[in-house]
């Protein structure tokens, strides 16, 4: 088991990839925090964990509150002694249109929901940490706004999501000494809710992809198994790419 009595808060983890992400990470044997706006589903997915012999608590909450990164962490204390990982992978994708036709308020919930969200985790997570001895980061970015030429109408959310992996890049050379490893997590076009549920629209991002295909979220999931495990025990600062090709295609 790649995390046996690994303590990791997942958000986001009400749906999509960070629920995907919880039930992997607690199969191989982690304690998982997980939280999101959700309650209802975040509960729905403790108890099956709970019920796969896993270990898992949530705290619902507002990952723009600096106030809901100080309780994840305490509450990762509380119930299971420490933090050892986290997936920060909740975010959105927001109002898509040119910058001069963009609503200021849509600029400020990207970036808050996507970017500064990811500060207040590390702010947190990273004391909490240091105090195990070690520890490993993953920040879900996107191939938006880093490896391709640039997509029209998604000026915010490349924005956001490229200003993570500045994130952890910087973050990883401060930290790496204190034995946590930061990265930022790149997926393609995955079925969730934020790519909808328009068949049409489904195969015309599809076909953006070498694979033909979208990614299911354990798939993306897996990706962050890898980064969050010993297996990359040598890999910080890092934009790993897991696109189904789309950046080499668009690039």
């Amino acid at each position: 088991m790649q995390l046996k009595n690994k303590t990791i808060i997942v958000t986001g983890a009400s749906s999509g990839i960070g629920a995907a992400a919880a039930r992997v990470f607690a199969a191989e044997g982690a304690n998982v925090v997980i939280g999101a706006r959700r309650g209802g589903l975040l509960d729905q997915l403790a108890g099956q964990i709970d019920q796969n012999n896993g270990k898992a608590v949530s705290l619902a909450g507002d990952i723009r509150d600096e106030n809901y990164a100080i309780a994840l962490v305490e509450l990762a204390k509380a119930e299971f002694g420490g933090l050892d990982a986290a997936f920060n992978n909740a975010g959105i994708l927001g109002e898509i249109g040119p910058v001069p036709d963009m609503e200021t308020g849509n600029w400020h919930d990207v970036i808050s929901t996507n970017l500064t969200s990811a500060f207040f985790a590390a702010k947190y997570q990273i004391p909490a940490m240091k105090e195990r001895g070690n520890g490993s980061i993953v920040f879900t970015s996107s191939f938006v706004g880093y490896t391709n030429g640039g997509m029209a109408g998604m000026s915010a959310y490349a924005a956001s999501k490229a200003g993570l992996i500045g994130l952890a890049k910087s973050l990883a050379s401060e930290h790496g000494a204190d034995g946590i490893r930061v990265n930022a997590l790149l997926p393609g076009g995955t079925k969730t809710a934020m790519s909808g549920d328009d068949p049409e629209i489904h195969e015309f991002i599809a076909g953006l992809h070498p694979l033909n295909r979208l990614a299911e979220p354990g798939e993306i999931a897996q990706a962050a198994l890898f980064l969050l495990s010993d297996q990359s025990s040598f890999v910080t600062g890092g934009a790993m790419i897991a696109d189904g090709g789309v950046s080499i295609q668009l690039g």
